[in-house]
């Protein structure tokens, strides 16, 4: 489980710009040549914004769980206000939901209603999968967005954070605060989302690999199910199992909450946090530094509104203008950053309240 200028321009901010434009180099002596008409008239248009001026108005389809959690309520919340920034997009959500086939059925609806383009962050891949495919198969590119559909014909473009980086991350966070602390076999603890989903595998792993390199390894980990009130409960009993801890990683800046809470009650303090995700709350916490949370690792929920972007992009038959090739990538994944005190002033306007 993260997503707007700063943090990411929007995360691809200056990089959904526009359709690249070819810039070439005199290599000689010769005086370089006047530009012709429609180079200069794309220079023009680079400087004047390029693909973010109107084009070809687009209808862009969204569906996305129901908000019952503050990174997807965030997610909503990016995605609407992305769609906002263009005359030419007329935006079309359904209505959220957790209910598997209800999600189906407002997905079909978007297909029924002949979108140009479709943004769609399931509430599971594989079981959204064959939805998916019928829009494609119906000449609507779809924008999967976080969660993957395991078929690749499913998804024009997929757009997403990096769950195996959130890992490595908060690793490497920990591995070098304890090695410049002179720590030596400390009592690492990690605290899960859901164990059993493959993102939450992939943050464990990234989190084991990184600190391996520091001759670390994680002394215990239980998962939280991403709320607050089984982040107090998980929290409470590793402390009470683990008399010491040096360190504890928090998959989730949500569930992180009740995992402050239950360190409070216990009058706990001789460890550093970090937490997941890049919630406001957790980012306050790390300004005031009055706690144990000493940073996050973003998984920003502001990738709705670079799906968005490319959606429109993708629609129009344009591409990226950082880029050379003509179209959208495939597949982009979105860096994990370190949020501490150093750099918290940056990156707390930018943070979803849980």
């Amino acid at each position: 489980m993260t997503q707007t200028p700063g943090r990411r321009g929007f995360l691809l901010g200056g990089a959904v710009l526009g359709a690249g434009a070819l810039v070439s180099a005199c290599t000689s002596n010769e005086p370089a040549a006047q530009p012709s008409a429609a180079a200069a008239a794309a220079t023009t248009e680079a400087a004047a914004g390029g693909n973010d001026q109107p084009g070809t108005q687009v209808t862009i389809g969204f569906s996305a769980p129901a908000a019952d959690h503050g990174w997807i309520a965030a997610i909503a919340k990016n995605a609407e206000a992305a769609a906002k920034q263009y005359s030419d997009v007329v935006f079309k959500p359904v209505e959220p939901t957790n209910d598997i086939n209800q999600q189906i059925s407002a997905v079909e609806s978007l297909i029924q209603a002949k979108v140009d383009v479709l943004v769609l962050l399931p509430n599971d891949g594989q079981q959204l999968n064959q939805v998916a495919r019928q829009a494609m198969d119906a000449g609507i590119p779809v924008v999967n967005l976080d969660r993957v559909f395991p078929d690749k014909l499913s998804y024009r473009t997929w757009i997403g954070g990096d769950n195996y980086g959130m890992g490595v991350a908060a690793g490497h966070y920990i591995g070098k605060t304890l090695k410049e602390k002179g720590v030596s076999n400390p009592v690492i603890v990690e605290i899960q989302g859901i164990a059993t989903l493959p993102l939450t595998q992939d943050r464990s792993k990234g989190f084991a690999d990184a600190l391996k390199s520091y001759g670390f390894s994680v002394t215990a980990k239980q998962d939280a199910q991403f709320t607050v009130e089984s982040g107090t409960e998980v929290a409470a009993n590793l402390l009470q199992a683990h008399k010491k801890i040096d360190a504890i990683w928090n998959h989730d800046d949500d569930q992180g909450i009740g995992v402050l809470a239950a360190i409070k009650e216990a009058g706990r303090s001789e460890f550093i946090m970090v937490g997941g995700a890049g919630s406001a709350n957790a980012m306050r916490e790390i300004q005031s530094g009055s706690g144990v949370l000493a940073a996050t690792v973003t998984y920003s929920p502001t990738m709705a509104s670079s799906a968005i972007k490319l959606a429109r992009l993708i629609a129009q038959g344009k591409g990226m203008s950082d880029l050379t090739e003509n179209q959208v990538p495939q597949s982009i994944t979105l860096a994990s950053e370190t949020v501490t005190k150093d750099n918290v002033a940056t990156y707390l306007p930018l943070g979803f309240e849980s």
